[in-house]
């Protein structure tokens, strides 16, 4: 063997900078500094010749630089950067894809039932309820061309300023139904002169449960509110405290907040309440029942916000049982009970299935129907699917058992920073990863428009959770897949299971029916649901006269109910059926319900 031996080496390649060294530096404004230097370049960046520039923003003439004279009006809409002077709509059509628009022949005989005195008559649609020019122009741009039920009721109610018991099925548009008032309101009683300080004093505040939910308002009023000067900033737990206090300190109008944060802030005498026009409380039940009364108690009763009838209360939620709504009248003042569909259940829109399945089948029998789904699916590609599970340690597990199978997942539950839950979401909000293994963090008010299927890998103890799991599909009018693991440790929920399936119109297995029945002999089925709210509407307790035998356990007396009405959304509460004009010739509505874009629903 030859002492040498000769090599081919590959041709040689342009050198590359390492990761770890930060890239060459970039011109700035797009090729030129207004003064003709910048950069680390001791002579600056300096142009060959006198010829305009046509990148960038702003210009380069006779050799110096003219800055864009809109470049500090450019603001922020749904992510997109927006010039105060150019006219756009936005929604990207192709964002939406087939389950984006909102079905509205599905609400049109949604039952409504209304109690209280002196009831606002509802609206069939936008322009018959002053919101002002701004507000409205921001709806056109938002492609909201027709009010849900929800909408058509609630908003009225509260521009009316009373105080508002609100019940609705998931997806229903309640977010939209509590903000238009409150910007509505806000900038017809003109908003307060400029003022930053240590302490903020918002005009508005929308409590909710998770971060989640608190940054989804967020993002939509803050839509809601574009180019009226109205302020809104979000503060909630596990994002830095002092990047959210810098940002009230520049001014807030609306704050939407989690109660732990509302809570640690006000101690901190960062935040006074005694400004507070407007309160909204969304997924009140759910606030709840995650133990946050006393803190909501302290923000209410405790704080210098105004009392109660000096200030206007919102409570929206999907479900609302009595004795919540005894609780939540300490909170409101002659407030009038409204219920759209059928509240404390699901949506006959979603396609309820149950299957008996052993806990060591589960994964096997996971992967066959996500198998099956796919083939079903467009191009080859996987719909959108949440699976949810019990323990946040079996989240990490499945998801990454389903990646490690060709399905790409992705995990989130309450121990991830809130960085990560931000990452999840938007990853499958986007499809790059369409299946998404949560626990029932994830399950409440979250606006994730295009899911399909919701499959429950471990059933929830309550069977409201199981409303709320659902409820995450089915959103818009659109239709639903909802598929449920069941097997003998479910014994417990086996009896209000068969209820809701029943109460939505949905099959029923036999066998399900057995354990049913099993499950009343045990004496199980007595949940939540069943001492109030399980039925259509979930009832204002004042209607039955709940006063005469009932008093608040907190004190005070609990308000006597007006007359209840029950109607059809379609009427929409009309003195007369009047032609809907958006649907009449007349209007010129051309592109049909099917192209609207299903944004900030719920």
């Amino acid at each position: 063997m030859a002492p040498w031996t000769t090599y081919d080496f590959p041709p040689l390649t342009p050198s590359t900078r390492p990761a770890y060294q930060p890239p060459k530096p970039k011109s700035p404004l797009g090729g030129f500094h207004s003064t003709g230097r910048g950069g680390c370049r001791p002579h600056g960046w300096r142009a060959r010749s006198n010829s305009p520039r046509t990148g960038g923003s702003g210009k380069f003439e006779n050799f110096s630089d003219e800055p864009n004279p809109f470049d500090e009006v450019v603001e922020k809409f749904d992510g997109l950067n927006v010039r105060a002077q150019e006219g756009f709509v936005m929604g990207n059509p192709n964002n939406g894809g087939g389950n984006s628009g909102i079905n509205f022949d599905a609400y049109e005989d949604i039952p409504v039932e209304v109690s209280g005195q002196d009831v606002p008559p509802a609206v069939n649609s936008f322009a018959e309820i002053d919101l002002g020019d701004g507000l409205n122009e921001n709806i056109k741009r938002c492609k909201y061309v027709k009010p849900t039920p929800i909408q058509r009721h609630a908003i009225p109610i509260a521009m009316a300023g009373r105080d508002l018991m609100a019940c609705a099925q998931t997806g229903s548009g309640k977010t939209a139904a509590f903000c238009f008032p409150i910007i509505a309101g806000i900038l017809r009683q003109g908003l307060p002169p400029p003022r930053g300080g240590r302490v903020a004093f918002p005009l508005a505040l929308i409590l909710s449960p998770t971060r989640e939910l608190s940054s989804q308002i967020h993002d939509e009023a803050k839509k809601f509110a574009y180019e009226t000067g109205v302020k809104v900033v979000v503060a909630y737990g596990g994002a830095p405290m002092l990047e959210q206090l810098r940002k009230l300190e520049r001014g807030v109008d609306i704050l939407v907040a989690t109660p732990g944060r509302l809570v640690d802030m006000i101690e901190r005498g960062r935040i006074s309440l005694r400004m507070v026009r407007y309160l909204a409380l969304d997924e009140a039940d759910r606030m709840l029942d995650m133990g946050f009364e006393p803190q909501i108690r302290k923000i209410v009763q405790q704080t210098d916000m105004p009392p109660t009838g000096a200030r206007q209360t919102m409570l929206f939620s999907a479900t609302f049982p009595t004795e919540i709504q005894r609780l939540a009248s300490d909170f409101l003042s002659n407030y009038i009970f409204l219920s759209v569909g059928r509240v404390g259940s699901s949506t006959d829109l979603i396609a309820q299935k149950v299957e008996f399945v052993y806990d060591v089948d589960k994964k096997t029998h996971l992967k066959d129907l996500l198998v099956s789904e796919k083939m079903k699916g467009t191009n080859g590609k996987h719909a959108l699917t949440i699976v949810f599970v019990e323990t946040k340690r079996a989240v990490d597990q499945l998801a990454y058992w389903l990646s490690c199978n060709g399905f790409p997942a992705t995990a989130i539950h309450g121990d991830k920073v809130q960085m990560e839950r931000e990452r999840a979401l938007k990853s499958f909000k986007t499809g790059a990863t369409p299946i998404m293994v949560a626990t029932d963090v994830a399950a409440r008010g979250l606006d994730i428009p295009r899911v399909a299927h919701v499959i429950n890998f471990d059933l929830p103890r309550d069977i409201d959770d199981y409303v709320h799991r659902i409820g995450r599909t089915g959103r818009a009018g659109k239709s639903g897949i909802a598929t449920a693991f069941f097997n003998d440790k479910n014994l417990p929920i086996a009896k209000a299971l068969v209820d809701l399936m029943e109460e939505a119109n949905q099959e029923v297995p036999s066998w399900l029916a057995e354990y049913a029945k099993t499950s009343s002999t045990y004496g199980y089925g007595s949940s939540r649901r069943s001492r109030g709210g399980a039925k259509f509407g979930g009832h204002d307790y004042r209607s039955f006269n709940y006063a005469a035998d009932y008093s608040s356990p907190y004190g005070g007396e609990v308000p006597s109910a007006g007359p209840s009405v029950t109607r059809s959304s379609s009427s929409a509460g009309a003195a007369a059926a009047a032609e809907d004009p958006y649907t009449s010739p007349a209007y010129g509505f051309t592109h049909g319900y099917g192209s609207i874009v299903a944004t900030g629903w719920d």
